[in-house]
């Protein structure tokens, strides 16, 4: 009886025990862990400004207090494990897009996020990204859940909490007050490393996007804009008029052949003579959810104020009130709001095997069935055509294979991999695919006899391809590199609209010179369709310099 009870005694003993920790124990052991594995670009930047040791240690005990303060106010009792778990999973992910990309995790970016389709989700995953979230997220988040948390009072919890909030607040203090100098004089030099600092970079960025919400749902209808407007009459009469405006993607001015690169990107735009290219043109955004909506608002960059652009209608509300038909044609993941009450289409889910795959189509697809859609309107129309572009980071699957103009090209989602010549081999092919179809569509336009036509192009913003280390877009707008914000826009009429409209081609090429941006597109637009409104900016408007009395 001894001996069985001595046994049963020491396999019991032997037995692995869980090992038990306190809430805020965790969040120290996360915390560490964050600061030495999870913010490589942060620490590189840091590096790369020379900053002292004194100042390293600094700025590692500053992070490392800060964000157990930060993650000590919401992780409590047994939210804290599966929180502490999420977090170690998203950070992973974060870090990969950070050291791949040198994405910049603010308030626009979480929102672009949000508005992530599934399509271009599936284009950013890969085996290594894989690999990286399992490592460095997955496997210490399983740790984290074979940790028991230690059963505490409420009354022991809630002192416990108060005193860590504070050591880590006095820390943190303690940490930062002897090298201020050196850290603030560190800040200033480098405006983009406060984004570095991870998971605190998408937290707080979050946290400011979801407090700024979307005005345009929280306060029901959107706001309706130029309610004077009217089309006015023409003297005599004249026939309908149609435009077909060209949204692009991701295309950089400096890319653009017609603007001068170095490279022929533009070949079939290059042999018109009937074309009015503006080779100095400044995007409104750096992201498609902040450059739509404000290209087509009249408050523009100048004005700018997300939440009441958000919350209005925008120019195609206009247009359709004073009864010009409008229809927006979408090859993308959507038109941010812009479009909400006017015709929409969709392109993406077209059947056609020669242009589609996977939820993505080539941008010809825009132009399938357009005639039709032409010639039904009977009076004034507009057609707003968003293009997939040069959405990256696959540049390589923007273009049919046998537009492989340069090469060789990157085909890789991880653009930190490719050469730069690689890079702008594939991001160059896809803008040649874009001279084409604008090529064709102004040659379907040309063939239109029973209406004034125009059409006009303009990307929506530019794109970073490994300079300063950065790739896609997205950065801060004061921050951002001129390669984000300087973007093509290019102009054809018809014969027939020049006349028509008293447009003086010759002025409108010679003022195409001069600076212009996103703002122009309101005003120019509503001179166009001959709309009147108190909205309407003469000198916003291109035409309006060259368009005679």
């Amino acid at each position: 009886m001894n001996s069985v009870a001595f046994d049963h005694g020491r396999n019991h003993s032997l037995r692995w025990k869980r090992p038990t920790l306190s809430s805020e124990s965790m969040i120290l052991l996360a915390s560490a862990w964050f600061v030495l594995a999870c913010n490589g670009p942060f620490w590189a930047s840091v590096r790369g400004a020379e900053a002292s040791v004194g100042l390293t240690l600094s700025l590692g005990a500053a992070l490392f207090a800060l964000h157990a303060l930060l993650i000590g106010l919401v992780a409590w009792g047994r939210v804290a494990r599966p929180l502490l778990a999420a977090l170690f999973i998203t950070t992973a992910f974060a870090t990969w897009y950070m050291e791949q990309f040198a994405v910049v995790f603010d308030a626009d970016m979480m929102r672009s996020i949000v508005q992530t389709d599934p399509a271009e989700t599936r284009e950013l995953l890969s085996a290594n990204l894989l690999l990286h979230v399992l490592l460095q997220g997955v496997l210490p988040a399983a740790a984290l859940l074979l940790v028991t948390r230690k059963a505490l009072s409420a009354r022991h919890q809630l002192l416990n909490r108060a005193a860590f909030l504070a050591s880590m607040l006095l820390l943190s203090i303690c940490a930062l007050l002897p090298m201020s100098q050196g850290v603030f004089a560190l800040m200033r030099s480098d405006a983009l490393l406060r984004y570095r600092i991870t998971p605190g970079n998408y937290l707080v960025s979050g946290v400011r996007a979801m407090a700024q919400g979307n005005p345009a749902a929280a306060n029901g209808p959107r706001q309706a804009i130029a309610p004077d407007a009217v089309q006015i009459e023409s003297e005599g009469s004249r026939r309908p008029r149609l435009l077909v405006l060209v949204v692009g993607e991701t295309v950089r001015g400096d890319h653009w052949g017609l603007n001068g690169y170095e490279r022929q990107t533009t070949p079939h735009l290059a042999e018109r003579t009937d074309l009015v290219n503006f080779p100095d043109v400044r995007a409104c955004g750096t992201s498609t959810a902040v450059s739509l909506p404000c290209m087509f608002s009249p408050q523009g960059r100048e004005n700018y104020d997300r939440a009441a652009i958000s919350g209005q209608q925008s120019l195609l509300d206009v247009l359709a009130r004073v009864g010009i038909e409008v229809l927006w044609r979408d090859n993308q993941a959507g038109c941010k709001g812009v479009c909400e009450g006017v015709k929409t289409q969709s392109m993406t889910d077209s059947p056609d095997p020669s242009l589609c795959r996977d939820g993505r189509c080539l941008d010809e697809i825009l132009l399938q069935g357009l005639p039709e859609l032409i010639g039904s309107a009977k009076g004034d129309q507009l057609i707003v055509l968003h293009m997939l572009g040069n959405h990256g980071p696959n540049y390589f699957e923007r273009y049919p294979a046998e537009h492989e103009h340069f090469v060789p090209t990157c085909r890789s989602a991880e653009l930190s991999r490719c050469g730069r010549d690689e890079i702008a081999n594939a991001y160059d092919n896809a803008v040649r695919y874009t001279d084409e179809v604008l090529d064709r569509l102004i040659e379907l336009l040309a063939n239109e006899h029973e209406r004034d036509v125009a059409m006009l192009y303009l990307s929506d913003h530019g794109e970073s391809l490994g300079e300063y280390g950065l790739y896609l877009h997205g950065a801060p707008y004061r921050l951002a590199p001129r390669a984000q914000l300087h973007v093509p826009m290019t102009l054809w009429m018809s014969p027939s609209l020049e006349a028509d409209a008293r447009i003086d081609f010759t002025c409108l090429r010679q003022n195409a010179r001069k600076s212009a941006s996103h703002d122009d597109l309101y005003s120019t637009v509503l001179g166009l369709f001959n709309v009147q409104s108190a909205t309407y900016r003469a000198e916003r408007d291109l035409l309006a310099p060259c368009r005679g009395t």
